[in-house]
Parts: structure tokens; C-alpha cells; sequence
């Protein structure tokens, strides 16, 4: 009988282990030579929306390599349609959405995300993992900020003047935003965890955009919110910020279980600066 092998969700414990357990950051290996014929013919879209391919393609890491998680293979803006966001991901460029946020009307105008009915798709591809796996399945959402981001853009940006803009000028129409887009991360996530995710990564692309001041401000209050509301999931709960070495100390006193770090900050260093 195969061994389920725990070490991650242990060490998340902060439990004694006899190793680092160590995982694939992005979902799927890509110098994968099976992921790459895969993706000749499927688009990420398209690859999510299909359960038994998904969880394939989520699990070769695993396979491959022995690793000690898995990451469920889906995008940040996956719920987003759900709610009422017209975004499509294009071919190298990214999400690109045709109906950006401009106003506290549009903010008013998104929907609620029923997980059920709009994301079955990636519900049924953990119910499968869950049969499958011998190690954790960490599920994630994609942050406020990021999200954001993409919606007050209406697709990538090197800058992000209009979504920093907004969030100074229009207040009201980005607390709101906050609010309906920390909604929809919480019911994702509790879905995700109900159907058979057992570690839980909120993360953020773009938030390193952000200085310690507007971080505080704008950002932090609904990343509380999220992750206070999750601590009755009883999963690890991870966050991770790209190129945000400088909001390390913010995310000390989240209610998190792992706080991730890119190439910028060495764990060395993070332990003497928070």
C-alpha cells in the first residue's frame, strides 16, 4: 500500500520532519517534454476545462520528479467569468479583459461566484487528484492586487498606472473592489478545499508594484480578511508576493501558515529582517 506523503503540510505545522519538502512553484514542469506536446495542441484554457487532462497535467511533476506537493494547473483569472469579467487569455500576452473596471457602477455591476455552477471544471479535476495523489494537492487563487490589476488595465501591464490611479482617486470604487474580489477568492478557495485541496496559496504577481505605505493601505486590510476566513478550512495557508521583498515585514503578522519568497530575499535574510 502507497504511503501518502504528508511532510508538507507537517512542516507548514511547523512539525518535525526528516526533509525540506520541496514543489514545483508553477503548476506544471515546463521543460516537461510530455507538457509541451501537450500544450502544442491545448491551450491552458483548454486544458483546464478538461478534468481527466488537467489532473494529468497537474500531477506530472509528481510523476516525474518525486516532488513533495502538487499544484493544481489552473490561471489566477479562472473565476473570474463568473462573476461577470470578459477575459480571455491570449497566446503571449496574458489575460486580456474587454470590459475593464472604470467606476463604482462597474465595481456594483460584477456578480457572485457560484463555484459550482462556474468553475466545475477545475472542482471535478481535484475530486480526481484526490484519488490519485500520494502527496498534498495545494489549490490557490490569484490576489486582490493582481486581479485587480488585470481588471483596471484590461490586460498586462509593465506600469500599472491606471490601477495605481485608481486605487488613489477612486476609493470608494477600489475598497468595493477589494471587498467583491476578496468574496470571490474565499468561496474559490473553500470550494477548493471542500472537493479535496489540502494546502491553499494565495498569490500575487504584480503586488511588488506597491510601496510599504499603499501596501498598508489598500491591500493589506482584505488579505487579513481572506486568510482570517480561511483559518476555519484547518489547511496551510500560504501567500506569495513577486518581487515584494520590501512587504516581507507586512506579511509577518498575516494569519498565514508559509510565507513564500522569490529569488530577491534569501530565507537567511528574512529570518534577521522580520
Amino acid at each position: 500500500m502507497t504511503t501518502f506523503n504528508d511532510t508538507l503540510l507537517r512542516a507548514a505545522k511547523g512539525e518535525k520532519i526528516d526533509h525540506t519538502p520541496v514543489w514545483y512553484m508553477r503548476q506544471a514542469g515546463r521543460s516537461q517534454p510530455e507538457y509541451r506536446k501537450i500544450k502544442e495542441k491545448y491551450s491552458l484554457e483548454e486544458i483546464t476545462h478538461q478534468p481527466e487532462l488537467c489532473a494529468y497535467v497537474t500531477k506530472l511533476p509528481v510523476d516525474n520528479y518525486n516532488v513533495d506537493a502538487a499544484i493544481l494547473y489552473k490561471d489566477i483569472v479562472t473565476p473570474l467569468p463568473g462573476i461577470g469579467v470578459d477575459v480571455k487569455i491570449k497566446a503571449g500576452v496574458g489575460p486580456v479583459i474587454s470590459n475593464p473596471i472604470r467606476s463604482v457602477q462597474d465595481v456594483h455591476n460584477l456578480g457572485e461566484l457560484s463555484p459550482e455552477d462556474h468553475i466545475p471544471f477545475v472542482l471535478d479535476t481535484i475530486k480526481i487528484l484526490k484519488e490519485q495523489l500520494t502527496v498534498p494537492l495545494i489549490g490557490f487563487a490569484g490576489a486582490p492586487f493582481t486581479l485587480a490589476s488585470y481588471m483596471i488595465e484590461g490586460g498586462p501591464s509593465k506600469s500599472y498606472n491606471l490601477t495605481k490611479s485608481f486605487m488613489v482617486s477612486e476609493p470608494e470604487a477600489w475598497f468595493a473592489l477589494m471587498n467583491k474580489l476578496g468574496d470571490t477568492i474565499i468561496t474559490s478557495i473553500k470550494a477548493q478545499v471542500n472537493a479535496g485541496a489540502a494546502a491553499i496559496q494565495v498569490f500575487d504577481s504584480w503586488v511588488g508594484a506597491l510601496n510599504v505605505s499603499d501596501y498598508r493601505t489598500f491591500i493589506k486590510p482584505v488579505m487579513n480578511r481572506i486568510f482570517s476566513e480561511l483559518r476555519e478550512l484547518n489547511v496551510p495557508l500560504i501567500t506569495f508576493g513577486v518581487g515584494a521583498s520590501h512587504l516581507a515585514n507586512e506579511w509577518h503578522d498575516l494569519p498565514v501558515d508559509v510565507v513564500g519568497l522569490d529569488w530577491r530575499l534569501s530565507i537567511k535574510e528574512a529570518g534577521k529582517e522580520v
